[in-house]
């Protein structure tokens, strides 16, 4: 709030004052000392005064200042003074309780003596002229204008504060100010309502907020009330609510003296303690400012102006401060440049949207009625006169001034001229210091309408960079172009302009007319838009600032903004309503700039929203915090408001293919062809994307929207453009490319007559296909055009004709065409025709010369010409007409043919049926169920052995038809089932089966084969008894063993694995223990490796012992992989085992390979182990002895023949080699080849290359 002037003490003496403001007009405000009454009339041209000593009223006259002196002719002092709210009665009560009604129009003066019996005290009038009156008798009259009683109550206390208004009810009584209100004794609301004056209410409140000071009615029947305490409560008065608080709050710590409210402002006030505190009436609990009076310690009277521009502020001590509590909302734009009033004497210039740039303040000496802004020009005025500023950097500088003959309204600026608009006429002249010498006098000044456009008045105007544009009200809007100094162009309407608004330059003008319609204009091409859904009260309009958004422009009424978005799109110029935004209570629009509404509000502030369609601006910095349903509403605003690259944005992070496409069509509409290849560059459709770089270059227009509408599908809209284009023929392109025939011929005889043919045989292909055969030769027929160089077209034209000469039974026709014709697919869809007709013969006769056989021998086999079938068959590859030719031969009784044809057409079963019924057979019948596999075939040969008691080959062919029951049966009941059971095996049976046979092989003793189908039907334990029951034999072959071995590593089970355990090491008295590898099958089959390795280890040192190197080292080798495989640490013993055989047989390939050195040193390290090979000591040994010799090997020779010529041994050497040795032992040579060094794979320390473990790492 800023304080406007003040008052002091000494203007009024000691003591409180009495202020009222001047109503309606509110320009002044009457201050006095103590005094008894003060009021101005209705409409603030009078004010009345009385004095608590005198019986005179002075009534002083606003507009003459002249003081009249009325005498009211009571002797007794004067108490009470009220004007009439609607009449031009003045009500003055006495202390003696009469009262004097004064009628200002006629003077006249109606004395009504003891209107009351004691001192009137308050009083009001009503909207309905009505007056109550309080008085010191504890009494509450309502009388008319002419001073009759109508209505009386009596009273608890003495009376303040009357006033009148209308209590809330559930229907509107129609009589306005229905109820008097008082305050009673100070403690309690007295609410009398006229028109149920027995139930007057009254209304007390909680004593801790003392006694009522003031109260204000407003709105819909509520009321403000303060108190003492420092307390405000806000209640209804409607019956429902009444005695409720609504709100109540205490703004003042000690005490409260005034509340005020202005409805106008919106705005309610409380004075006490030494501040004044205002609220926000709609939202009580929003405190909206805080006056503190530094200078006083307390606070009297507040009281707004009807306008609620000014507060007033009294104090006890005789004080008044004027507060400027509402500017007048004054403020113009100039691109992104803002001026507005910011103090009743000062203009503030900032640039919201570059913030950079610091505002400039302008102190002017009179309070401006309108300002003007232009690029380096700022002007405000009053009445007939402008004053002119330049603006520099360093700020705002006065230039001139200019007087106009008459009162200005609006002035606009540009970078040159001022064009001021007043009573009907637009000056236009050059800003003062602007001028060159060369500039023509008359190119100064000049006064618009001017005789060349006759009698007319202007109402609205607007200056761009080139032009100053009017309207008048005759519907007229004129463009006077500055640079040429005449008018270079006008556009008629059909009522008056009342207002427009063009863009930057002029290219697009908003108007605004009489009938309360809107249009977009073009000047250029003079098309009038309609702005839809154009509000009636719509005050404005604003263009965008934004070089991006140029095409944006808001209408604006008091509390909504509406945009709309002006593009030249696919159907040529539209205007769109994009969105309506709410804008801020009191705040006017100035700028828009990217969607962005700059704003100033009463209290001379500056702020700014964004517009609906562009509240995604906010997020879309923090889109991961979004979801994909919010991105989504952004993204159908950012393509509303034709942000594309912001919708880009979005479809990019929601990665929807549909949001692409949408995308890309809008950009389409849009006719922004390069950013829509980029989108459909994007999307990967290839197609479009080359579609579109053609008619990118296009610069007609409609050629150009022609193919977008294509594109969009909107084909009618396409055909009217390219044909108002300047290739038109693309519109018979893009018919025949939509199949579009009727309107292609159409456009074909005006656009292209030589394509009619072509046109007329495709449009009949396509009547063929739907079936309309007569229109479809009749273009077939138009379509033939004789001419050598187009052949495959006429051959199609006849091909056509063909066809449908067939199908309008035009039989002769059709075949002798399709027979000229070279065409083998002409003649096989003649053959399909004549075949569909039943004209077996031609069709078939068709068929046969096109070369398609298979279809000729059916249409053949249908006219039963067997002959013809015969002929053709060796060409036929199809297995259902060899099965209709073998079946013909078959009925004929030619058996050798049909099972031939049969075969081709491999229809086993038919062949088993003639081999086995006709031709007896049966040999030929076993072979093609054995080959072919056939179900049904086994089935009639298994029935063929049945009859000729052949059981063992029928059970066998019943199991290949998967006859399994009737197999079983037939094999119990003719003893069988041991056929049974080898030919069934371990496939193709069910559990059922398998349980089947163990039970009858069960019931004959028969255990092995009991066990085998047990462990096939997967019941493990009755597997294992069987197969325990099993003589066991040490043949070698023990397949009883080997089964149960299987059963218990199918079944993992603890308990049946000990079993077999317990069995395989029981010792039985016919054959002893049995063999380990049985165990060692079990370990194996259970996955028990290590037990498994050490039962290995057992059997190979077995057939180690026994001689069989080869099977002990393979089983092993298998025994480590196995390990190994499954992740397991080979035993030491298995592997020491292992290495001493794999010395030993690798050692006798070395020799064999003539490398007698390695096989030396082999055969050594296995001579040491000598006693794991008890079978072949003196062999091994002598071959030592030999391959150490040959090896230079002399020591070890010498040490290992020392051993063979012992007594033991002496005698089983070899007679050949028992000389040689002995002499070796006689004759000693200690000779030794040293063995080679080699690094440890592990450690790297050298050591002999046949040494097998590390002496350093001990690996």
């Amino acid at each position: 709030m800023k304080r406007v002037f003040h008052l002091p003490p000494k203007s009024h003496g000691s003591g409180g004052i009495t202020f009222s403001w001047q109503k309606t007009i509110g320009n002044l405000i009457a201050t006095t000392g103590n005094c008894v009454g003060m009021d101005w009339n209705k409409d603030g041209d009078y004010l009345a005064v009385i004095t608590d000593r005198s019986s005179i009223i002075l009534l002083w006259d606003a507009h003459t200042l002249r003081l009249y002196e009325i005498d009211s002719g009571f002797k007794d002092a004067l108490s009470f003074l009220s004007w009439s709210a609607v009449g031009p009665q003045l009500a003055v009560g006495s202390t003696k309780g009469n009262l004097l009604l004064y009628n200002h129009s006629t003077s006249r003066k109606v004395p009504i003596l003891g209107k009351h019996s004691r001192k009137i005290i308050c009083g009001c009038w009503s909207a309905e002229n009505l007056l109550a009156l309080g008085s010191e008798d504890k009494t509450l009259t309502v009388s008319n204008s002419d001073g009759d009683t109508l209505k009386q109550t009596s009273l608890r206390d003495l009376p303040s504060l009357t006033q009148f208004s209308e209590m809330k009810s559930d229907e509107r009584s129609g009589m306005g100010d229905n109820t008097v209100s008082c305050v009673i004794g100070g403690k309690t609301l007295f609410l009398y309502n006229l028109q149920d004056p027995e139930n007057p209410v009254e209304l007390a409140f909680q004593t801790r907020y003392g006694h009522i000071v003031d109260y204000r009615w407003y709105g819909d029947g509520y009321i403000m009330i303060g108190f003492s305490q420092g307390y405000f409560v806000i209640i209804s008065t409607h019956m429902k609510e009444i005695g409720q608080e609504l709100f109540q709050a205490q703004d003042h710590k000690n005490n409260l003296s005034s509340v005020a409210i202005s409805t106008s402002l919106g705005r309610c006030a409380s004075a006490g303690d030494d501040r004044v505190r205002i609220r926000d009436l709609n939202e009580p609990s929003d405190l909206v400012s805080i006056i503190t009076l530094e200078d006083e310690k307390s606070v009297g009277r507040v009281e707004w102006t009807e306008d609620g521009q000014l507060l007033a502020v009294a104090t006890p001590k005789g004080s008044l401060h004027i507060f400027l509590t509402k500017l007048p909302m004054l403020g113009v734009a100039c691109q992104t440049r803002i001026a507005y009033l910011t103090s009743l004497l000062e203009v503030t210039l900032v640039d919201p949207v570059d913030t950079s740039v610091q505002a400039k303040n302008l102190s002017v000496e009179v309070e401006p009625t309108f300002i003007g802004l232009g690029p380096e020009h700022l002007a405000v005025g009053m009445n007939n006169r402008i004053w002119f500023h330049r603006i520099s950097e360093s700020g705002i500088v006065p230039q001139s001034s200019e007087e106009y003959l008459g009162t200005v309204t609006s002035v606009k600026l540009n970078s040159e001229y001022a064009a001021a608009l007043f009573e009907g006429k637009v000056m236009l002249h050059v800003l003062e210091g602007e001028s060159t010498g060369a500039r023509d006098e008359e190119r100064e000044r000049r006064l618009f309408p001017d005789k060349s456009l006759g009698n007319m008045k202007i109402t609205c105007h607007d200056l761009t960079p080139d032009f100053l544009i009017f309207g008048t009200d005759t519907g007229s809007v004129y463009f006077f172009y500055m640079e040429d100094w005449e008018f270079s162009h006008d556009i008629k309407h059909t009522c008056g302009i009342k207002k427009i608004f063009p863009n930057l330059y002029g290219t697009r003008v908003i108007i605004f007319d009489d009938r309360a319609e809107a249009f977009v204009c073009n000047p250029l091409t003079d098309h009038m838009i309609p702005i839809p859904n154009f509000n009636a009260r719509t005050m404005g309009a604003m263009w965008d600032q934004n070089f991006n958004d140029q095409n944006l422009f808001v209408t604006m009424t008091d509390v909504v903004v509406d945009a709309y978005y002006m593009e030249d799109a696919v159907e040529g110029p539209t205007c769109e309503h994009i969105c309506t935004t709410k804008l801020p209570y009191d705040h006017s629009p100035l700028l828009l700039n990217g969607g962005q509404v700059f704003m100033h509000n009463q209290g001379g502030k500056l702020a700014s929203m964004l517009l609906g369609s562009h509240s995604y601006l906010d997020s879309l910095d923090k889109l991961d915090e979004l979801t994909v349903k919010e991105m989504q509403a952004m993204f159908n605003l950012a393509v509303k408001a034709r942000r594309y690259k912001d919708a880009w944005i979005l479809a990019e992070h929601m990665d929807s293919p549909e949001r692409w496409s949408e995308l890309a069509k809008a950009t389409l509409t849009s006719l922004d062809i390069p950013l829509a290849i980029r989108l459909y560059r994007e999307m990967g459709d290839v197609g479009m994307v080359m579609a579109l770089q053609q008619i990118e270059s296009h610069e007609d227009r409609n050629l150009l929207a022609g193919y977008a509408s294509m594109f969009l599908e909107q084909f009618d809209l396409a055909q009217d453009l390219f044909l108002a284009s300047s290739a038109p023929v693309a519109a018979l392109d893009m018919r025949r490319d939509l199949l579009h025939w009727d309107s292609a011929l159409q456009l074909a005889k005006a656009l292209a007559p030589e394509e009619i043919p072509f046109i007329s045989k495709e449009y009949a292909q396509q009547l063929e296909f739907t079936g309309d055969y007569v229109n479809a030769l009749m273009h077939f027929e138009k379509g033939i055009t004789r001419d050598p160089k187009h052949l495959d077209h006429d051959d199609a034209c006849m091909a056509g004709i063909a066809r449908v000469s067939l199908r309008l039974n035009d039989s002769k026709r059709g075949v002798a065409i399709a027979t000229q014709s070279k065409n083998k697919f002409l003649k096989r869809d003649c053959a399909a025709i004549l075949e569909n007709m039943r004209q077996w013969q031609e069709a078939a006769t068709l068929y046969e010369q096109a070369g398609f056989y298979d279809k000729a021998v059916a249409v053949y086999i249908r006219s039963k010409n067997l002959t013809k079938i015969g002929e053709l068959l060796p060409y036929v590859s199809s297995p259902k007409l060899h099965l209709q030719y073998a079946k013909a031969r078959e009925a004929e009784g030619r058996y050798r043919d049909a099972v031939e044809a049969y075969k081709t057409a491999k229809e086993w079963e038919s062949v088993i049926c003639v081999c086995l019924d006709h031709l007896s057979d049966p040999e030929q019948a076993v072979k093609v169920v054995r080959e072919s596999g056939s179900v049904e075939g086994a089935k009639l040969v298994a029935n063929f052995f049945i009859k000729l008691s052949d059981y063992s080959s029928a059970i066998q062919f019943l199991v290949m038809s998967k006859c399994l029951i009737e197999a079983f049966q037939l094999a119990q009941k003719h003893g069988q089932m041991e056929t049974y059971a080898d030919i069934i095996g371990e496939d193709g049976a069910t559990t059922d089966d398998y349980l089947s046979i163990a039970k009858h092989f069960e019931n004959d003793r028969n255990s092995y084969l009991a066990g085998k189908f047990y462990l096939l039907a997967g019941n493990y334990e009755r597997a294992l008894k069987h197969f325990f029951r099993v003589p066991y034999n040490d043949s070698g072959e023990n397949k009883a063993l080997d089964l149960a071995i299987e059963a218990a590593g199918r079944a993992q089970d603890e308990k049946l694995t000990n079993q077999l355990i317990e069995f395989l090491m029981m010792e039985d008295d016919c054959t002893g223990p049995k063999d380990a590898k049985y165990l060692f099958r079990l370990y194996m089959a259970l996955k028990q490796f290590k037990e498994a390795a050490r039962t290995a280890v057992i059997i190979a040192r077995e057939e180690q012992n026994a001689g069989n190197y080869r099977v002990a080292h393979d089983l092993l080798f298998g025994m480590m992989q196995q390990l190994r495989g499954n992740s397991i640490r080979v035993p030491a013993e298995l592997e020491a085992s292992m290495l001493l055989l794999h010395s030993y047989i690798i050692a006798r390939m070395h020799i064999r390979r003539g490398d007698h050195l390695v096989g030396a040193r082999l055969l050594i390290r296995v001579a040491e182990s000598i006693s794991r090979f008890p079978a072949h000591v003196v062999p091994i040994l002598t071959s030592t002895v030999v391959e150490c010799q040959r090896s230079g090997l002399k020591a070890s020779a010498f040490g290992y023949a020392s051993m063979l010529v012992r007594p033991e041994y002496k005698d089983q050497v070899d007679l050949k080699l028992r000389k040689k040795i002995e002499t070796i032992v006689r004759r000693p040579d200690k000779t030794e080849l040293e063995d080679e060094q080699t690094p440890c794979p592990y450690c790297g320390t050298q050591m002999p290359s046949m040494e097998l473990q590390c002496q350093q790492c001990r690996n």
